[in-house]
C-alpha cells in the first residue's frame, strides 16, 4: 500500500474505537493532506480547533484524563512546537505528577513538511524529533520512514499498557512518493 493510504487506514481503525477523538486545524474541514486521511471518520468524532495550538494540546490533556484517547492533529512540528508548553511540562510528566493516579492516553499525529514539488521556506519543514525525544522521556516519538511501519504504529498507540502516549511523526513528502 502506499503511505497515504495506510494513514487513511489507521485513521478509519482508530475511529472506530468509541473513545477516540480527533482534533487540530483541518480535521473536519479540508485544509492539509493529512485532513484527506480524516475523510471518513465519522463527523461527530472530529473537533475542528482554531490556529490556537497550545490551547488544543491543553484540551488534548483535558480529554485524556477524562478518559478519551484524542488524536491530536499537528500538521507540521513547527506548529506543534507551540503546543510545547503543554507536552513537556503537562502530559509528558502526569503520572509522576500524580504519583501514577493519573495515566492518560493521548496521540499526537505531526508531520515534517513536505518540500516537493514546492518548497514552503524553513518555518513549515523542521524535524524535531530528537529534540522531542530529549524533551519527553516518558512519551514515545516514533518517525513513520515506510507505508508499512504506519499502521502497526497507530495501533500500537491506541493499544499500548505501558502508560506512555505518543507522537507519531510523518513525512509530507512520503504522501504522493511511497
Amino acid at each position: 500500500m502506499r503511505y497515504s493510504d495506510e494513514l487513511k487506514r489507521a485513521m478509519d481503525w482508530l475511529a472506530r474505537d468509541e473513545r477516540t477523538v480527533f482534533l487540530g486545524q483541518a480535521v473536519a474541514w479540508p485544509g492539509t493532506a493529512m485532513s484527506n486521511t480524516l475523510k471518513d471518520v465519522p463527523r461527530h468524532k472530529l473537533l475542528e480547533m482554531p490556529v490556537a495550538e497550545e490551547m488544543q494540546m491543553g484540551i488534548t490533556n483535558g480529554l485524556a484524563m477524562a478518559g478519551h484517547v484524542p488524536v491530536s492533529v499537528f500538521p507540521r512540528w513547527n506548529f506543534l512546537l507551540l503546543a510545547a508548553n503543554q507536552l513537556v511540562n503537562h502530559l509528558d510528566k502526569l503520572a509522576l505528577i500524580s504519583q501514577g493516579g493519573c495515566r492518560p492516553k493521548a496521540i499526537i499525529r505531526t508531520g515534517i513538511g513536505a518540500e516537493r514539488p514546492l518548497h514552503p521556506q524553513h518555518q513549515h519543514v523542521g524535524d524535531f524529533t530528537a529534540a522531542f525525544r530529549l524533551l519527553c522521556p516518558h512519551l514515545e516519538v516514533i518517525r513513520l520512514e515506510e507505508p508499512a511501519e504506519v499502521f502497526p504504529a497507530y495501533q500500537k498507540a491506541l493499544e499500548r499498557e505501558d502508560g506512555k502516549n505518543t507522537i507519531l511523526v510523518e513525512y509530507g513528502d512520503y504522501y504522493n512518493e511511497k
